[in-house]
């Protein structure tokens, strides 16, 4: 499955033209709630230097970036939890991601409404952050309570019911359900339950264009306070100037970016930042046929990550020859990283780091 991030926020925040500009599309993005119904999702490449790199050097058929999938959702409103407005609609499309960017309001401007009437971006968080406590709470209860009744039965069942009951007092406190687990076992537990509040948030500031580069941003530096309080990463972009700079290609962009002073496209930082909010690392593929960069999670070893190209690769898998991606570039090419001995022979218990080069010996079935 891809991975998959959902761009949410309050009516009239910014979020589908952000989405129209990640993915180069033209949803429609009219100045009122509800325009987006059913979840539009974009499938982007990721950006990576090093597989242009990789592609300069091997000279391959074909080069293909690993993806991610961006999902515009509706836009929520206070009582989505008991469902209001799209509110079910809403919190079921969220419930399908692995991660939430929130879309936070910080400029302001007379021609676009805001639902509330009211410039403020922590009430706008902390109103969509109440909606999802609400419905996880709901989810909880009924947990609880078929727990309650089942374990009465099978007491192999107690274990999740005192986890459970604990997740819902943290719920009921006002903190988000991922403060409930304590360690790696009770992480994996609460995964299986699917809440909303489990998933990591990354809060997104859009701006006005003309306070692009500024070090004045008194609404920003509020919601950098707030995520400090959840752990949670902000980033801040201007909807309206990536839209701009989505629609231009070659030096046209260059030159558009180099006169507002950027580096790198908010999209593009988005896009990194939202895969690394999962924790998730590249590892390449490189040869006369093909140049491949593939997603995995940081921490899983070859076998599994083998298992990315093919299902049978890890059933199979022999061993796996790796070169970091430095070193390959150090040395000039394959066969030069193996006479350096950089080349090295892996086998089932390595741990796959990020920029790894791969080539993965399998078996016959």
């Amino acid at each position: 499955m891809p991975l998959q991030a959902g761009i949410v926020g309050l009516p009239n925040v910014g979020k589908s033209t952000l989405f129209n500009a990640i993915t180069r599309s033209e949803i429609d993005a009219a100045n009122y709630p509800f325009c987006t119904i059913d979840p539009n999702v974009g499938v982007v490449a990721v950006p990576d230097k090093r597989l242009d790199v990789l592609t300069e050097m091997c000279k391959p058929k074909k080069t293909i970036p690993t993806s991610f999938e961006f999902v515009d959702i509706a836009g929520l409103v206070r009582g989505a939890s008991k469902g209001e407005g799209l509110g079910n609609q809403f919190l079921s499309h969220i419930r399908e991601v692995d991660a939430i960017i929130e879309v936070v309001r910080c400029f302001e401007d007379d021609e676009v409404t805001h639902v509330s009437g009211k410039i403020d971006p922590i009430d706008d968080i902390e109103t969509i952050n109440l909606e999802l406590m609400l419905a996880d709470v709901a989810s909880m209860e009924k947990r609880v309570e078929r727990l309650s009744r089942e374990s009465k039965k099978d007491k192999k069942l107690e274990p999740e019911l005192a986890f459970s009951k604990k997740v819902l007092a943290v719920l009921e406190t006002g903190k988000f359900a991922r403060n409930a687990a304590e360690d790696d076992d009770e992480i994996a537990l609460l995964k299986t339950f699917q809440l909303l509040t489990n998933k990591p948030i990354l809060y997104v500031c859009n701006v006005a264009e003309d306070q692009i580069g500024s070090s004045d941003l008194p609404l920003v530096d509020r919601v950098r306070e707030h995520a400090k309080s959840e752990d949670a990463e902000v980033m801040v972009v201007s909807a309206k100037v990536e839209s701009e700079i989505a629609q231009l290609d070659g030096e046209e962009r260059q030159m558009f970016m180099d006169e507002l002073g950027l580096k790198e496209s908010g999209l593009d930082r988005l896009i990194h930042a939202s895969y690394n909010l999962l924790g998730y690392g590249t590892f390449f593929t490189a040869g006369e046929k093909e140049a491949r960069a593939w997603t995995f999670q940081q921490g899983w070893k070859a076998p599994r990550c083998a298992g990315v190209i093919h299902t049978d690769f890890e059933k199979l898998f022999i061993r796996a020859e790796v070169t970091a991606y430095e070193d390959l570039i150090a040395a000039g090419s394959e066969a030069k990283a193996r006479e350096a001995g950089k080349l090295r022979v892996e086998g089932k218990d390595y741990v796959m780091k990020d920029g790894d080069v791969c080539f993965f010996r399998i078996g016959a079935s």
